[in-house]
């Protein structure tokens, strides 16, 4: 087999050049006067509405689209105030009419943003009747040159002038809106919620002391996000249900899982004391210090001392440390050759259930804590389903502490009785930044219990799958009372941890490349990314080994390469694909990982920050040639915001890209420039520059498709390139890392 090469060199950066071009409808589109007066009845009625309730200083209005809305295609001029309209959005939905999705964009605006869009309505509709006959379709409006002589000048009002590019523009806005109108959160079950309300830029307490609830400060996550029990809720909802932009219940109980008889072991069970091993940690219920591995855990309660914890609180717990710390001697059919673990366990819940608000305030300060700990499995998940509409709380956490902290979180899936029909992945499986870990068969298919994703209709959840027990076939783990046989997610996602931590502390790889090097070895050659499963099983099973994943077949070259993003653009046009008779005897694929920061209260708009890759030969005219035919930003094109999402990943912080090896695939042509090329472009969602400084990771692959290692010519033409060509050789780093954790004692 073939080492893993780390590549290391300079990535270039650069500006934004391309200009807006002008405005431009999109094709089959007719904008009438009747649809330009029903937006403004609908703003007068807003008007009406707002002035009758005051308790907000400025004005709620939601943005009814016609589709799923990229950010160019976003009202620009309506409801614009004193900051453009992108900067005034407060939430994001989708609604489903006639079986698509469609964007609802709420803004938080001045009540004279209204009456402006009404004005402008107004003289767009005079312009329209007086001299387009009372509507205008795409081609009169892109072909200008066919326009009679208007005079704006004097269509104006109160010293207001209506100049051509303003009705230009409200001619595009109008041409995505169907309506404005409130929306209003339909109201959970009348229990302990974590609710999020819009933000209005007013406190939080003050806002809701003004409509009779009180609360301290201990009840608020932030200044948007606050607990509230049954009878605030009920208030909340009777009195400002318009406020609520997300609520969920609180109280989360341990999804289920399957559970079979105890076996005493009798003492049979050994382990040596620990030593330099890396240490992952553990957030779930409690730890049994009873058990033969006690030595290698450092436990910590979270729990009140005044609530009295039973013999199945430290089940659970109990069941998933000892996978980390000692899984393949307890499941010899699935070592994956990595040894023991270290854990550092925190006992946050109990098994009869558990706050999620509490542990969403305890992650952070337990992070915090221990900073020398990069790898956290998270096995606790909700029963409840999540919602299509927003991040819940406790995923929104773990996203903001991953952008923030150089930590990865491992995440189970979550689990369904087996009786029970498709339901959605629960919190905290909604993590974007997160790994998250669905379970399968020992045929890779997924278990029974095994619940779905998408999130937020469209992010790709879970990641990957692996194996967690099923029934015929459990996984054994050690109770407080001995050994027990189970099957769940929560048992499939500490092996992923051991991996990533391995990959990580041992190997000395970056986060972002970690979980790509675990993403791209479950995706194989001959069908790539099954969309048909990847709900159930995300990009696939990962390889039990792991040399499987830390190095490749003689007939690929696996590289890997990692950089930050500055600018609009950071490329490099300097990868030396070995070439033969002119041609390039490969099939290649990627994937990109990053950790974006994220807005929660952008609802489905929740990731800030996209970045694109394209990877491929150079043409002749300088562009890339991408292996997955990605046109999202090239020169002329056009590709719909929801066609981008699904078949780019747009917005989504995990890319893969890649080429299906087929029997009749051929060596490419070579262009003129014989090197490849990578580029990845940055783009901001909220125009606050949450990109610049982002980092990133990428794994490359190359695959020769007849078969010929060229591993060692794609090092030298690599180093005459000024890359440094470091092989990621598994034996070198791991002397490299015990001499590193060795005491030395000084006299």
């Amino acid at each position: 087999m073939n080492d893993i090469l780390q590549l290391k060199g300079n990535f270039e950066q650069r500006d934004n050049h391309n200009g807006g071009g002008g405005f431009k409808l999109s094709a089959d589109k007719i904008i009438t006067v009747h649809h330009l007066e029903s937006l403004i009845s609908d703003l007068n009625r807003l008007i009406s509405f707002w002035k009758t309730n005051t308790l907000l200083p400025n004005a709620l209005v939601s943005v009814y689209y016609n589709k799923v809305v990229a950010k160019s295609n976003r009202i620009s001029r309506l409801l614009k105030a004193d900051v453009p309209s992108n900067e005034s959005i407060v939430g994001a939905k989708f609604w489903i009419n006639k079986k698509k999705h469609k964007h609802i964009i709420t803004h938080y605006v001045p009540l004279s943003a209204l009456n402006k869009s009404i004005q402008d309505l107004r003289n767009a509709i005079n312009v329209l009747t007086t001299y387009f006959n009372g509507e205008i379709d795409t081609k009169t409006f892109n072909e200008k040159k066919e326009w009679p002589l208007i005079p704006f000048e004097n269509y104006y009002s109160d010293n207001y002038t209506f100049p051509k590019s303003a009705f230009e523009n409200i001619i595009v806005d109008t041409s995505y809106v169907e309506c404005f109108d409130l929306t209003e959160f339909k109201s959970p079950n009348p229990k302990e919620s974590i609710v999020t309300l819009y933000d209005t830029n007013v406190d939080i307490i003050i806002l809701l002391k003004s409509l009779g609830i009180s609360i301290t400060r201990n009840q608020t996550l932030n200044n948007t996000t606050v607990l509230l029990d049954e009878n605030y809720l009920q208030i909340l909802f009777e009195k400002a249900p318009y406020l609520v932009s997300m609520a969920t219940e609180d109280m989360s109980k341990l999804d289920s899982y399957s559970f079979q008889s105890k076996l005493d072991t009798d003492g049979l069970l050994k382990i040596p004391d620990p030593t330099n091993e890396p240490v992952i940690g553990v957030i779930d219920t409690q730890f049994a210090n009873n058990v033969y591995f006690s030595k290698w855990v450092d436990f910590t309660s979270m729990i009140d001392p005044n609530i009295q914890i039973s013999d199945d609180d430290y089940k659970h717990g109990t069941n998933v440390t000892s996978i980390i710390v000692d899984g393949p001697t307890l499941n010899p059919k699935l070592d994956d050759g990595l040894g023991r673990f270290k854990v550092k366990h925190y006992g946050v819940a109990l098994a009869n259930g558990f706050s999620s608000f509490s542990i969403i305030r305890q992650i952070k300060s337990i992070v915090l804590e221990n900073p020398s700990i990069h790898v956290w499995n998270l096995s606790l998940g909700s029963k409840k389903e999540i919602n299509d509409n927003f991040i819940s709380a406790e995923g929104a956490e773990l996203d903001r502490i991953q952008f923030e902290h150089d930590v990865l979180f491992v995440i189970a899936g979550t689990n369904k009785k087996n009786e029970q029909v498709d339901k959605k992945i629960g919190a905290p499986a909604d993590s974007l930044n997160s790994l998250v870990v669905n379970s399968v068969d020992f045929d890779g298919q997924p278990a029974s219990y095994t619940r779905k994703g998408l999130v937020l209709s469209f992010f790709a959840k879970p990641d990957i799958s692996y194996y967690g027990g099923v029934r015929g076939s459990y996984m054994n783990v050690v109770d407080p009372l001995g050994l027990a046989c189970v099957a769940g997610t929560s048992f499939a996602a500490p092996w992923i941890s051991r991996k990533v931590a391995y990959l990580i502390e041992v190997l000395g790889i970056s986060k972002e490349v970690a979980k790509a090097l675990i993403i791209d070895s479950a995706i194989g050659w001959e069908k790539g990314v099954d969309n048909s499963t990847i709900s159930l099983k995300g990009y696939g099973v990962v390889p039990q080994r792991i040399d499987d994943i830390v190095r490749s077949k003689e007939s690929e070259i696996k590289f890997l390469v990692s950089g930050t993003s500055e600018k609009y653009d950071t490329f490099n046009y300097n990868f030396p694909v070995p070439m033969e008779n002119g041609k390039y005897p490969f099939v290649a694929k990627a994937t990109l990982v990053y950790f974006p920061k994220t807005s929660r209260n952008q609802g489905v708009d929740y990731t800030n920050t996209e970045l694109d890759i394209k990877f491929g030969r150079i043409k002749d005219n300088g562009k890339i040639s991408d292996i997955n035919g990605n046109t999202q930003t090239n020169d002329g094109s056009y590709i719909l915001e929801e066609d981008a999402r699904g078949l780019f990943r747009k917005w989504d912080n995990v890319k893969h890209i890649g080429e299906l090896l087929k029997s009749r695939t051929q060596p490419r042509q070579a262009y003129s420039n014989p090197n490849w090329g990578m580029s990845i472009k940055t783009k901001e969602r909220l125009n606050t520059n949450d990109g610049e400084g982002i980092h990133f990771g990428v794994v490359v692959t190359l695959r020769e498709i007849n078969g010929k290692n060229r591993i060692d010519d794609f090092i030298q033409q690599a180093s005459l390139k000024g890359w440094l060509v470091n092989r990621l050789s598994v034996q070198n780093q791991i002397e490299i890392y015990h001499q590193a954790e060795e005491h030395i004692e000084l006299e």
